[in-house]
């Protein structure tokens, strides 16, 4: 169970991360699932990116929540997946295998994120809701983004996200018991979901995060004064076998 409001602390701790620059687009090979193709965004998904932006059920899920205004707002999203900035972003199109058509896009904004950890998110058309997609999306690009070369970092991340060990071991211990590295933890990827989006907490608990803590914090949204929400935590931690 995930602790409920407790303060945030940072701690510093030895880990990994992608090393930087991320790959460019041109060479970031599609991923294929069974539904699904993710690919790199180009300059010829703006209206279909606007399309998707323009969604006002989708929009009320994001942190402003609102829809663009027009093309110049949406083209100003979109070019920090373009280069010369791709590298330094993380996010395919989430596209049908079957036709080609975009339906969201998801991925990671940057290395860091308020909890320390990079955070992934997504968003997805209403008409393709319930039908697995995000989920189907997320298992992916989570296998993908552990596939992505590493580099030794030092971080300051949410404490509760280093105690919390979801194969029940202690962070020092390693298969069989053994220690590893003196002080080094296990990298994570985080994603956070408001309370009360039943569907995306769902989608994260299906694709192998794990909750770690709940906390509130004051509404960023127009018109809703500030008032609070209720935010939950989630780590999905670096598989065993690729920590060397």
């Amino acid at each position: 169970m995930a602790p409920e409001n407790p303060s945030l602390v940072k701690v510093k701790v030895k880990t990994t991360l992608p090393a930087q620059p991320f790959p460019p687009n041109s060479a970031r090979a599609p991923i294929k699932t069974e539904r699904l193709i993710l690919r790199p965004l180009t300059q010829d998904d703006l209206a279909a990116l606007h399309a998707l932006r323009t969604q006002e059920l989708v929009m009320a899920c994001t942190a402003l929540g609102k829809t663009d205004k027009d093309l110049a707002e949406t083209q100003a999203k979109l070019d920090p997946f373009l280069p010369p900035r791709d590298t330094t972003t993380y996010n395919p199109a989430i596209c049908l295998a079957s036709t080609g058509e975009l339906i969201g896009l998801g991925g990671v904004f940057g290395r860091e994120s308020a909890l320390g950890w990079p955070e992934v998110g997504y968003m997805i058309r209403t008409e393709h809701w319930g039908r697995g997609y995000a989920t189907e999306f997320l298992r992916a690009f989570t296998e993908a983004w552990w596939g992505l070369d590493r580099a030794e970092a030092v971080v300051e991340v949410d404490e509760l996200s280093v105690v919390r060990d979801g194969d029940g071991k202690g962070e020092g211990e390693g298969e069989g018991g053994e220690e590893e590295e003196e002080d080094k933890v296990r990298e994570m990827l985080c994603a956070t979901v408001e309370d009360t989006n039943r569907g995306s907490l769902r989608v994260m608990e299906k694709a192998g995060f794990e909750r770690f803590r709940t906390w509130t914090t004051p509404s960023r949204r127009a018109g809703e004064g500030g008032k609070e929400v209720t935010l939950v935590g989630f780590v999905n931690r670096r598989p065993r076998e690729m920590v060397v």
